[in-house]
């Protein structure tokens, strides 16, 4: 391990690529959050300071300033307890809370909602509790203007349901675009694909949050299968996943 003030010789690209999610040094003694802290060689606090320093420029946008600065504000207000002696987190709000939370710091009223068609209850049931909390909302779902798969080249045997006929494509773009033309203030996404919520991402002109992620197996709570990474979702790290034809064991290749 490296201390923050040690300034070593460059290491080849390959090794000074940031691999935060590998870091071993414990919570609180990481550098990136104490100056006296440790940090392994890819620590990038330690060897992107120019990359960090030219970002960090974007807060001194005014508009942008106060985006970071209400998050800030947000964040800590989702514990209680803040000044009690030891500091230990005590979280008392949901993201559900929170997201409506966020929304009035930033004078939010017009939220725009991009949902998948298999959480349309549950997208019903939020637009119905952000409208009794007050907000304006539009929301779109992932098949709107019933695009058929061919038109992006889809197969018959690449459907979901192969030999039942005609499907209608995902469509975040169009999502993003008619949440543009309603000029929402925030996006919020729940249960988009992997991949089509990148392109709504992409596409979308106000800023946005993620409310819930898509996951078939686990109820959309994907961090399940890393709580049981050790365990019942092994093959996750231990075999090698095929896209086609499913998981088989690395160690027998």
């Amino acid at each position: 391990m490296l201390k923050a003030a040690e300034q070593e010789e460059a290491l080849p690209v390959t090794q000074l690529d940031p691999r935060c999610g590998l870091c071993a040094v414990r919570y609180g003694r990481k550098v990136c959050q104490n100056a006296d802290g440790s940090a392994p060689e890819f620590c990038p606090t330690l060897r992107r300071t120019d990359t960090v320093e030219r970002a960090v420029q974007a807060y001194l946008d005014p508009e942008v300033r106060e985006f970071a600065r209400q998050a800030s504000i947000q964040e800590a207000s989702c514990y209680t307890d803040r000044d009690r002696l030891p500091h230990v987190l005590r979280p008392v709000k949901t993201r559900l809370q929170e997201t409506m939370e966020f929304a009035r710091r930033m004078g939010y009223r017009r939220l725009g909602l991009a949902f998948c068609a298999g959480l349309a209850r549950e997208a019903m049931t939020l637009q119905q509790i952000l409208e009794a909390q007050g907000f304006e909302v539009v929301s779109v779902i992932c098949k709107v203007g019933r695009v058929p798969k061919e038109f992006i080249g889809i197969r018959e045997e690449e459907k979901v349901r192969i030999g039942g006929g005609p499907e209608a494509m995902c469509n975040p773009i169009s999502q993003a675009a008619i949440l543009n033309e309603a000029e929402v203030d925030f996006a919020i996404l729940m249960g988009l694909c992997v991949g089509h919520d990148s392109l709504f991402l992409k596409h979308v002109d106000a800023p946005a949050t993620v409310f819930a992620v898509k996951d078939r197996v686990l109820g959309h709570n994907p961090m399940a299968a890393l709580y049981t990474a050790a365990s019942y979702y092994q093959k996750l790290s231990r075999c090698s996943l095929d896209a086609e034809s499913g998981p088989h064991d690395s160690r027998d290749e």
